[in-house]
């Protein structure tokens, strides 16, 4: 056996061993593995979250969410589906209104006429005012975000969260902690995402179910499920930078559970908007009814 031949068997048996060590610290070291999952799993969607946690674009292409293919495929079709449903509204709406003449009803051309021309506008602009509310959105997120407690590369925060130093236990498990509730609130914007996807193919099959007064209410579920899940981020957002600024003193477990406490503040946010979201709704049904209890009591007098 030549010295060369010699020299790589040694290079190679280094490199196993080089292996090997790797692997035992990986097991007597936890906070090395974590380490580890976190690059290859965790830093690559985080490094994505531009376009899916801090704006509502689409993702990952960073692009507007209307622009989104998905979108863009099935928009015309339910666009001509809503047009001709629409028509078909306006003449059986025009046929009820002429049969329940002297019948009390509360479909009148007075009600019907500013209703169909604004589903008309509705239907066919669709994509462009929903990008006025995505774009409106993304302003408050740009608002949120002038705080300036936001990581600026979420990959480098990720690695400076965990430890290299052996030991360290409770700093290891708050620190898992803290990023497994980074990658649910990656999983509930994917949610929202494919949410508002679905809400923006439908939106002038909303708007089609405008029209009528008997069909409106199924309008407003869609409104107040494309307004929660719009309106969510901002806020969140907003509770994320306090959760930041409190954990960038350092990366003790202490200043971690601040940012834990932020992140289960995060997740109550949309249920509390949903709430919120169901009493004004009630209170504008009560309104509503004492509007035209007050106009039958006019009417009679």
């Amino acid at each position: 056996m030549d010295i060369g031949e010699l020299l790589r068997q040694i290079a190679q048996l280094i490199r196993k061993l080089n292996v090997l060590n790797d692997y035992l610290n990986s097991l007597f070291h936890p906070n090395l593995l974590i380490r580890s999952a976190l690059e290859d799993t965790i830093g690559l969607l985080l490094s994505l979250w531009d376009n899916l946690l801090l704006h509502t674009r689409d993702f990952p292409a960073g692009t507007p969410l209307t622009g989104n293919a998905t979108i863009l495929a099935f928009e015309p079709t339910v666009q001509k589906v809503a047009d001709g449903g629409l028509v078909l509204v306006a003449i059986w709406a025009s046929y009820r209104i002429m049969w329940s003449h002297g019948v009390r009803t509360n479909l009148t051309a007075r009600v019907l006429l500013p209703r169909l021309f604004l589903a008309a506008a509705l239907i066919n602009f669709a994509l462009p005012l929903l990008q006025m509310t995505f774009d409106a959105a993304n302003a408050a997120d740009d608002a949120v975000q002038s705080f300036q407690t936001f990581p600026a590369d979420w990959t480098v925060y990720l690695r400076s969260l965990v430890p290299t130093e052996p030991g360290a236990g409770w700093q290891v498990i708050s620190t898992a902690a803290l990023v497994l509730g980074y990658l649910v609130l990656g999983i509930a914007y994917l949610v929202r995402y494919t949410l508002l996807v679905v809400l923006a193919i439908t939106a002038p099959l909303a708007s089609l179910l405008y029209a009528l007064p008997d069909t409106q209410h199924w309008a407003k579920l869609w409104g107040n499920l494309f307004l929660t899940n719009l309106l969510m981020q901002p806020a969140q957002l907003f509770v994320l930078a306090v959760g930041f600024g409190l954990d960038a003193h350092g990366h003790t477990p202490i200043d971690h559970l601040f940012a834990l406490v932020a992140l289960l503040i995060v997740f109550k946010v949309p249920g509390a908007m949903h709430a919120t979201a169901k009493v004004a709704s009630k209170l504008e049904m009560a309104m509503h009814h004492e509007l035209t209890m007050a106009e039958r009591f006019l009417a009679h007098a």
